[in-house]
């Protein structure tokens, strides 16, 4: 039994992230044969994991997708497509017999801002730091990628947990089942005016799924040579990235946006959705010079560099039927209270 002085309410909070240039190369089977890069900036808007012990069941609550449940003990957390992130992460992670385990994210649901992989983060900080434990920020990192694609058997690769426990602008580099870590120093000039030029755009609809990864993948393992070529050329653009950012260069940022997008669209038939390919057009005319799709692609949302007045573009989204996002860096990964 907890005594009365102990705490029994216990929060986390981690970042989404805009994934610069790399994104899939991240993914096995190519990060374990091939080695992958990925660039990536945690952005302000966090997916938050919150614990309160006791009471007379285990309840789970998303409090952003409008969905509970209740069961009498851990025996109760069976995957079946409800909530199956927090029930593994309970199994994980198990705390008392009775609490309530509540979520919610910032980011839109399949906005393609690796929300769940912020909210896999979040969910082992707070329950972590109810046992008692305190884990390191790349622990964390790993921890949660375990339990999003291991014990919740939801493919993917890593940057997205990366980027939610380290925040801040990452070169991160995959060799399975190393990942380096390379944070980039951006000029403080710089990052401001990225930051207030960068339009990001969410679409309202995301397609991507597990379905998708795993054809892009089994296409890899054939040998098949547009798909290997498309990856080769993600890695290389992410590597030309880092040194675009270090170097304050917008012009070349914004070049291989549009470079990394070109080559994510050859991976699948089905990366650009009609309202993608609209919005796109939209904002280009309006004054944009580079962009591409968040995270996987195939829906969700997309981020562009702007002309020097970014007022027209965003108008232009808005008026495409896009919600225009809040941007902000996001220099501190995640953190539990």
């Amino acid at each position: 039994m907890r005594r009365r002085d102990l705490p029994t309410a216990f929060h986390a909070e981690a970042p989404v992230r805009l994934d610069f240039a790399g994104g899939w190369t991240d993914v096995p089977p190519f990060s374990a044969r091939e080695g992958g890069i990925v660039v990536n900036a945690a952005i302000a808007l966090p997916a938050r994991a919150d614990v309160e012990l006791g009471g007379p069941r285990m309840r789970l609550v998303a409090e952003d997708l409008g969905q509970e449940l209740e069961c009498a003990s851990a025996g109760g957390l069976v995957l079946d497509g409800r909530l199956d992130l927090l029930k593994a992460a309970l199994r994980m992670f198990p705390v008392q017999a009775a609490c309530t385990l509540t979520t919610r994210s910032a980011a839109p649901p399949g906005s393609g801002l690796g929300s769940s992989g912020a909210l896999d983060v979040a969910l082992v900080a707070v329950l972590s730091r109810a046992r008692g434990e305190r884990l390191a920020e790349r622990e964390i990192a790993e921890q949660a990628w375990y339990l999003e694609t291991v014990e919740a058997k939801i493919p993917g690769g890593k940057q997205d947990q990366f980027a939610a426990a380290l925040g801040g602008f990452q070169r991160l580099t995959f060799r399975d089942p190393d990942v380096g870590v390379e944070p980039i120093t951006l000029d403080p000039a710089f990052a401001a005016e990225l930051e207030r030029r960068t339009l990001l755009c969410y679409t309202g609809t995301s397609r991507v799924s597990g379905a998708t990864i795993a054809r892009v993948m089994a296409a890899y393992e054939r040998g098949d040579p547009r798909i290997t070529g498309a990856l080769r050329a993600l890695k290389d653009v992410a590597a030309a990235m880092a040194e675009a950012l270090r170097g304050a260069d917008l012009s070349r940022v914004a070049a291989l946006l549009s470079d990394n997008w070109k080559h994510q669209q050859a991976l699948d038939r089905e990366m650009c959705t009609p309202e993608m390919a609209r919005l796109e057009n939209v904002v280009r005319a309006a004054g944009t010079v580079g962009g591409k799709a968040a995270g996987a692609g195939a829906g969700g949302s997309m981020f562009f560099v702007t002309t020097d007045d970014s007022g027209q573009a965003s108008a232009a989204a808005r008026e495409a039927g896009a919600t225009v996002l809040p941007v902000r860096w996001a220099p501190q990964g995640v953190r539990a209270w």
